[in-house]
C-alpha cells in the first residue's frame, strides 16, 4: 500500500463532525493544521486526485500522517486551531509575520494606573490599545495623551510614593498634574486616564466636550492656569483629529482589511477607524505570498484580534467570502464582546473607498518589503564573491557573552534569504566550559547546535550555508575543528573588529579578507554582529539580574535559592515588594511563616 493510499483509506474512516486535523511529516512534525465542518470530507479531499494548488501539493507530498481532534461546533474548531498554530507554528500555515512583535500601549489597573509601551499582552486586567505599526507610532500616540492629559511619565508608584519627593519639573512646566503632591484624588486620576483612553479608542468627542467643561468651570472659579492646560489640550487635541480624521461621519467605527499578494509578496493591511477617524494602520508581510484560502484568511483576522484585542461592530473586507465562512468569521469574533461584529464586503461609497486605500497599503508594503530584500541579496552574492564562496542562502552568525564568570551564553542569530529571521534565532546557556573561556564555549554551543542538522528538529535540523564568528583566527579554527569532528562541510569565517570594537575584516584563519571598501557588504557584517552581540548580551544581562534579584530574596529569613525561583516565578520584585500576606501565602510552596517574612523584610521602615 502506498503513502497516498494509507492516508486516503485513514481519511475515510474519519467523523462527518467539525474538528480539527494535523498534517505530519515523517519525523512527526506538525506541518499543517487545519479545521473543518465536517473532518471526512475535507481530509479527504488531499488525498483524491491532482487538483491542488502548489502549497498545498508540497504538504500533501510531505504529509505522513495526520491527527484529528473531533470538536462539537466550527466555533470551538476554529478556536483550537488558532491555538495549535500558535503552539506548533506549521510551515504550511499562513502566519502574519512577527505580528506579536508589534508594541501596545498598556494601562495598568491600578490605584493611579500607569500607561506606558509594551510588546506583551498578557491575561490580567489591563487595557491594552494597538497594535502598533512600530515603536515610534506607539510612544507618539502615547506622548500625545501624557501631553494633553498631564498625566505623570516618572517611575514612583501611587500612593505609595505620594510626597516622599518633591514635584520634578514636569509639573512647573504644566506637563503633569503632579499626584505626588497628594492633591490628586485617586478618581479625579482615573477619569483623566479614562480620557486619555477613549482617546486612544478613537473616541474624542466626549473628551473634547469633558475638557471644555472643565475648562469652563476652572475659568468661572478663577483657577486660570489650569484652565490654560486645559485650552492648550483641547488645541492639541483638535490637531490631532484634524490629522485623523478620513471620513466625515463621527459615528464611524470600523477595521478595514485589503489583501494583496503575487507571486513574489504578499501583504495584509489594516485601517482601524473610530469615531470617523484613522487612529492606526498596520500592514503584515505573509509568510507565504501564494494560494491564499478562504481558510487562510480567517485565520489570519483571528490571529489579528488574538493579538490585538476585541473588534469593532463592524469589519470590511477587501476580498470574498462565502457565506458560511463569512457567517462563522462574525460568530467568532462576536464570542467575546456584548454586540454582533458584522462582516462587510463594500461595492461603493465610502467604504468602498478605505478599502482600496488599504489596498493601496498592502501593495506598498509589499513592495517596500521586496526591494529591502533584493538589495540585500545583492549584498549576499558580493559577500560570497569575497569569500570565493556559493552564495548562501542561511547565514548563521555567533557571539559569546559573559557577565563576570557566571551567566554566561551565546547567542545564535539566523538570517535567510535576505532577512533577519528572528525565530530561528537560539540562546545557548554554556554548561560544560568552566569560566571565561571564549574558546571552550564557542566549541561547546557549536558542537551542540551543529549535532543537532538533519534530526528533524524546527530551524536547528537545516544546516546553514554559512557561519560567522564573532572573533579572530582562533575561533576561526576552534569552529572548523568542530566542523571536522562532525564531518559537516560547512563554509565558516570570523568577524574581526579592531581596537575600538569596530568592524575591520573578515578572516579564514589565514588571511584576513578586507571590506572597508565595500560598504555595503560591510553594512551587512556590522548587522549580524551587532545583532548577535546585542542577542547574546541581553540574555546574559536578564540571567545575572536574576541571579542578583534570587540572591537578595535569600537574604530572607527561610527563603533559599528553591525559594526564591519559587516566588519569581509566580510574581515580579515590584510586585513581592507591594503583595500582602495572604497574597503571598498564596503560592504553592511559600508557608505563612515564609509570606509573613517577606511581607515584614520590605516593610520594616514603615511608620518610622
Amino acid at each position: 500500500m502506498t503513502k497516498i493510499e494509507y492516508l486516503r483509506d485513514k481519511a475515510n474512516s474519519l467523523p462527518s463532525v467539525p474538528g480539527v486535523y494535523m498534517m505530519k511529516d515523517r519525523e512527526g512534525n506538525i506541518i499543517y493544521v487545519g479545521k473543518s465542518k465536517k473532518l471526512k470530507n475535507r481530509v479527504t479531499s488531499y488525498f483524491v486526485g491532482s487538483h491542488h494548488s502548489s502549497k498545498t501539493a508540497r504538504m500533501v507530498s510531505l504529509a505522513a500522517d495526520f491527527d484529528y481532534i473531533v470538536c462539537k461546533s466550527e466555533i470551538e474548531a476554529l478556536t483550537l486551531e488558532n491555538v495549535l498554530i500558535k503552539k506548533h507554528s506549521p510551515k504550511y500555515n499562513v502566519r502574519l509575520k512577527d505580528a506579536k512583535s508589534y508594541p501596545y500601549i498598556k494601562v495598568t489597573n491600578e490605584e493611579y494606573p500607569k500607561l506606558f509601551v509594551t510588546r506583551e499582552r498578557r491575561g490580567d486586567k489591563a487595557s491594552y490599545y494597538g497594535p502598533y505599526k512600530g515603536t515610534s507610532e506607539a510612544y507618539g500616540a502615547l506622548d500625545t495623551v501624557m501631553r494633553i492629559f498631564s498625566l505623570a511619565s516618572c517611575k514612583r508608584i501611587f500612593p505609595r510614593d505620594i510626597g516622599k519627593e518633591r514635584p520634578c519639573l514636569y509639573k512647573e512646566m504644566g506637563r503633569c498634574i503632579a499626584p505626588c503632591t497628594g492633591k490628586v484624588s485617586s478618581a479625579e486620576y482615573k477619569s483623566l486616564v479614562k480620557c486619555a483612553e477613549w482617546v486612544l479608542s478613537g473616541n474624542v468627542r466626549e473628551t473634547r466636550e469633558m475638557l471644555r467643561a472643565d475648562m469652563e468651570a476652572a475659568s468661572e472659579q478663577m483657577e486660570f492656569e489650569r484652565a490654560a492646560v486645559l485650552r492648550d489640550s483641547i488645541k492639541s487635541l483638535d490637531a490631532l483629529c484634524e490629522r485623523q480624521k478620513v471620513v466625515a461621519d463621527e459615528k464611524i467605527s470600523r477595521d478595514v482589511f485589503a489583501l494583496f499578494t503575487s507571486e513574489l509578496d504578499g501583504a495584509l493591511a489594516v485601517l482601524s477607524i473610530r469615531n470617523g477617524a484613522l487612529i492606526n494602520k498596520n500592514e503584515f508581510i505573509l509568510s507565504e505570498k501564494e494560494d491564499i484560502t478562504p481558510d487562510d484568511v480567517i485565520s489570519i483576522i483571528v490571529d489579528y484580534y488574538d493579538n490585538s484585542g476585541n473588534p469593532p461592530r463592524e469589519i470590511m473586507l477587501d476580498f470574498e467570502l462565502n457565506g458560511e465562512d463569512t457567517a462563522l468569521l462574525s460568530e467568532y469574533l462576536s464570542l467575546n464582546t456584548k454586540y454582533k461584529v458584522q462582516i462587510k464586503f463594500p461595492e461603493r461609497g465610502d467604504g468602498r473607498a478605505l478599502c482600496e486605500l488599504a489596498r493601496k497599503n498592502a501593495e506598498e508594503s509589499a513592495r517596500q518589503y521586496r526591494l529591502e530584500g533584493e538589495r540585500e541579496d545583492k549584498n549576499v552574492k558580493r559577500l560570497a564573491e569575497l569569500l570565493g564562496i556559493k552564495t548562501p542562502s542561511r547565514i548563521e552568525a555567533y557571539d559569546i557573552s559573559n557577565v563576570g564568570d557566571e551567566s554566561i551564553c551565546a547567542s545564535m542569530v539566523v538570517f535567510r534569504n535576505g532577512k533577519l529571521k528572528k525565530s530561528d534565532y537560539r540562546l545557548f546557556n554554556i554548561k560544560t566550559t568552566l569560566g571565561r573561556d571564549d574558546y571552550g564555549s564557542m566549541r561547546e554551543v557549536l558542537t551542540r547546535r551543529l549535532s543537532h542538522i538533519g534530526d528533524g528538529t524546527q530551524s536547528l535540523g537545516e544546516a546553514p550555508d554559512l557561519i560567522l564568528l564573532d572573533g579572530g583566527d582562533a575561533h576561526v579554527g576552534v569552529g572548523r575543528a568542530v566542523l571536522s569532528e562532525l564531518s559537516l562541510d560547512i563554509s565558516l569565517f570570523g568577524m574581526v573588529k579592531d581596537e575600538y570594537h569596530k568592524t575591520r575584516a573578515i578572516t579564514d584563519g589565514r588571511r584576513e579578507i578586507s571590506i572597508a571598501r565595500e560598504m555595503n557588504v560591510y553594512a551587512l557584517i556590522y548587522k549580524l554582529q551587532e545583532e548577535a552581540h546585542r542577542f547574546a548580551v541581553k540574555s546574559s544581562m536578564g540571567q545575572k539580574t536574576k541571579s542578583l534579584v534570587r540572591s537578595s530574596l535569600e537574604k530572607i529569613d527561610g527563603i533559599g535559592e528553591k525559594k526564591a525561583k519559587l516566588l519569581l516565578k509566580n510574581m515580579r520584585l515590584d510586585e513581592l515588594k507591594e503583595a500582602d500576606v495572604d497574597r503571598l501565602a498564596s503560592i504553592k510552596g511559600i508557608s505563612l511563616k515564609n509570606a509573613q517574612s517577606i511581607y515584614d523584610y520590605y516593610h520594616k521602615n514603615e511608620g518610622e
